[in-house]
């Protein structure tokens, strides 16, 4: 399972609606519009999807 880096939705990858590569990392969306948004600041998503990993490591 992944997590959508826009909205925070858990994605399995295999139904997700869109994907973008940013970095050499593959990112998985829940609908076009949140790769839209992504697309246009993929840094600020990208960044806040690391932070959110690391929230789930420690819990």
């Amino acid at each position: 399972m992944s997590r959508d880096p826009v909205c925070g939705m858990r994605i399995d990858e295999s139904k997700a609606a869109a994907k973008s590569e940013y970095k050499g990392k593959t990112f998985y969306f829940c609908c076009t519009k949140c790769k839209d948004s992504f697309a246009k600041e993929p840094s600020k998503y990208a960044a806040k999807v690391d932070i959110d990993s690391l929230k789930d490591q420690l819990h």
